[in-house]
């Protein structure tokens, strides 16, 4: 059991039961369930009415654990949104090898589009987000690495991968327009101070309550560096008049966001290769994504 398919599949109920058993024995009682949608990098577990429990699910994303106990109080204190408040640190055992966290609750669910009540005022709200996470204190702050997968720091760690997609895709997509917005990611160079980022602002790390924004979640691939990678949700998400508002709050130069293209397409382009697996809504869902940035692209051009 050697990926994370296979640990996927081995974490279930039943461990969760045993490890809180074994390590919380002041949580035996509470009633364990599976959270909806339950992400790749780490399975979610409702423990109670008022915790969730999150695992793991292969050794590249272990050393989440740390980072976020650690760090996750310290950021929380300059937001105004909430965000996941580490509770305690489990250990491996009963053939599941890496630490494990238990949180707090926060109600919401995730920002499907279709749960949003104001899509351009959401993407104010975002945009005040970020810009209050950006300007916290970076002293002591992670940098990118493997941790993360480099998110905030250069885009050029996936050239080699981003050309082969792009290659694959030959007569399918719009090859030249997505090496020239590669490209100009590539040389957009990074000459800002470092900032605190989230590394995966997407609908599933947003929770919304009555139509808002209401929480940010999953900090795993936080770090401090660029914070091109966190503006992939202009594309992904938002459109037209939201991408306006977004792009507008957020005090970011033009070659910040010419990186956040970069950042957008490489996910789309190997999602659409296969690079990453071959679910067919993803393939559909990268498509769409990849025609949004090649619009904006050259409208901006």
């Amino acid at each position: 059991m050697s990926n994370a398919s296979d640990f996927n599949n081995i974490i279930d109920q039943f461990l969760v039961r045993r490890l809180i058993n074994s390590q919380f024995p002041q949580w035996t009682d509470l009633e364990i369930s599976p959270v909806e949608p339950g992400g790749w990098d780490n399975r979610t577990f409702r423990l109670g009415k008022h915790m969730t429990a999150r695992l793991p699910s292969a050794a590249g994303y272990a050393a989440q654990v740390e980072k976020e106990q650690y760090w996750l109080p310290k950021l929380a204190s300059h937001l105004t949104l909430p965000i996941p408040t580490p509770l305690a640190v489990g250990k491996p055992g009963f053939g599941y090898p890496w630490h494990w966290s238990v949180y707090s609750w926060i109600n919401g669910e995730t920002a499907a589009i279709e749960r949003i009540a104001d899509l351009s005022e959401f993407a104010a709200d975002l945009a005040g987000f970020l810009n209050e996470l950006y300007q916290i204190d970076v002293e002591d702050g992670l940098a990118p690495g493997t941790h993360n997968f480099f998110r905030g720091g250069s885009v050029s760690v996936y050239d080699a991968e981003t050309r082969q997609a792009i290659a694959h895709l030959q007569g399918k997509i719009d090859t030249a327009a997505a090496i020239a917005i590669w490209e100009e990611a590539l040389n957009a160079t990074w000459t800002g101070r470092p900032v605190w980022m989230h590394g995966d602002i997407s609908w599933g790390n947003l929770l919304v309550n009555n139509g808002k924004l209401s929480a940010v979640i999953d900090f795993g691939s936080s770090a401090v560096g660029d914070p091109a990678c966190d503006l992939a949700i202009a594309w992904t998400l938002f459109k037209g008049e939201s991408r306006a508002v977004f792009r507008s709050k957020l005090n970011l130069d033009k070659a910040t966001w010419a990186r956040g293209r970069g950042w957008t397409i490489w996910k789309a382009l190997i999602v659409m290769a296969g690079l990453s697996g071959t679910n067919p809504l993803e393939v559909e869902n990268s498509r769409r994504v990849l025609e949004e940035v090649i619009a904006d692209y050259q409208q901006s051009a």
